[in-house]
């Protein structure tokens, strides 16, 4: 049985509170209006390292008697771990797998950690770091200390804002929603905690589910930061008490939902992060007409992969269009169809012939488009006049 209760979390947040940012609380009109509901975001992005974890490795830290600690993560347990063991005086060694960010890489060791790249998964690192007995180690997640740091988020959304129907919390091990949701439903027992993962990553999904801890090996996700393959046994108690729903989402609604951070909000947010705002576009319904609080967990996003993010967000929201035509390989071809995209305000951002695929006919061209557009249904616009001009768009 854990042993943490809101005295726990208040005691870690009397203890860590020199060493870290007390994170806005944020209303969002544009969110509020897009979803019909009352929308805040607790702009844990904006923490000390980009990211909550460094609350709950204050609060381990600061109550160990070494000098030296180890942990394993994929990038912002990292961080954390080695700011502050770098605040507090330790030796910091840290085990990444072969395939973290190098971002991430190098921002553990600007904080003055020494970093370790070991395995192909998480998973290979964490067992690697647990097999290293002349350190302390520091999990990333299922450890009573780490919790407690990660539920003083919970107590200052409670403390700040009344009446709160729903709190939206991206989940990978468990240790974040774990600490959040004792915090929460001792202050405010009516609020609901509901936990949001990748479906590239699912075992806390499954095992609140199943009532039983499952293991899921996580796929490549643009939410690295909770591609976890198994919840945590203390994580996973707390989760069953006081948690009253996980929600899965695509990889699409993820980006499209880091797009929408960075539009509206002017807020860097990595993929674990934007996940609960990925939640309300998917579930609409469910949560309209609600206060609600979207956990946003962290900013440490790879700026070598942002392009692609956001072109994915852009391609989920209908805002660029892909498609193909094909049209006869003869001057002017094309000179009608770039006319109907013109005349209904498309840009054309790209154009690609292929006369050799298989399918098409000798003096035909497939040409693909991509073009830019107002959303869905002007896209859909677009492409109905094409299909009216008597060309088949695929």
């Amino acid at each position: 049985m854990i042993n943490i209760d809101l005295s726990s979390i208040r005691n870690a947040l009397q203890s860590i509170s020199p060493y870290i940012h007390k994170t806005p609380l944020i209303y969002s009109n544009s969110f509020s209006r897009m979803f019909d509901a009352e929308v805040y975001i607790k702009a844990e992005n904006l923490q000390k390292t980009g990211s909550f974890k460094t609350r709950g490795a204050f609060n381990k830290l600061m109550k160990l008697k070494t000098d030296k600690v180890i942990a394993a993560s994929m990038g912002n347990h990292a961080q954390g771990v080695a700011f502050a063991a770098g605040c507090l005086g330790i030796k910091a060694k840290i085990v990444m797998p072969l395939n973290a960010s190098i971002v991430k890489q190098e921002a553990t060791k600007g904080y003055g950690a020494e970093v370790v790249l070991h395995g192909e998964t998480f998973g290979d690192a964490l067992n690697y770091a647990i097999s290293q007995k002349d350190y302390t180690f520091i999990h990333a997640f299922d450890d009573e200390d780490i919790i407690a740091g990660q539920g003083t988020i919970g107590l200052e959304i409670a403390n700040e804002l009344q009446d709160i129907d729903v709190v939206l919390v991206p989940v990978g091990g468990g240790g974040l929603i774990s600490g959040i949701s004792i915090a929460i439903k001792n202050l405010s027992p009516k609020t609901e905690v509901i936990g949001v993962q990748t479906v590239s990553a699912t075992s806390a999904h499954d095992s609140y589910r199943l009532k039983e801890i499952v293991e899921r090996i996580p796929h490549p996700t643009l939410a690295d930061g909770i591609a976890v393959g198994r919840v945590g046994d203390k994580a996973f108690g707390v989760m069953q008490r006081y948690v009253d729903d996980i929600l899965k989402v695509s990889e699409e609604s993820i980006a499209m939902s880091v797009l929408l951070f960075l539009e509206r909000k002017k807020l860097v947010v990595e993929g674990a992060g934007a996940v609960p705002l990925a939640a309300l576009i998917e579930q609409k319904e469910r949560f309209k007409g609600k206060k609600i609080v979207l956990v946003v967990s962290g900013g440490n996003i790879d700026f070598t992969l942002i392009d692609r993010i956001i072109h994915k967000g852009l391609v989920s929201s209908g805002r660029i269009g892909v498609f193909k035509v094909i049209v006869d390989d003869v001057p002017g071809g094309l000179h009608k169809i770039t006319g109907i995209i013109a005349a209904l305000r498309g840009n054309i951002l790209n154009v690609v012939h292929d006369r050799l695929s298989q399918d098409v006919p000798i003096g035909k061209t497939l040409v693909i488009f991509t073009v830019e557009t107002k959303g869905h249904s002007h896209l859909d616009e677009i492409i109905s006049a094409i299909r009216e001009s008597g060309f088949s768009v695929q």
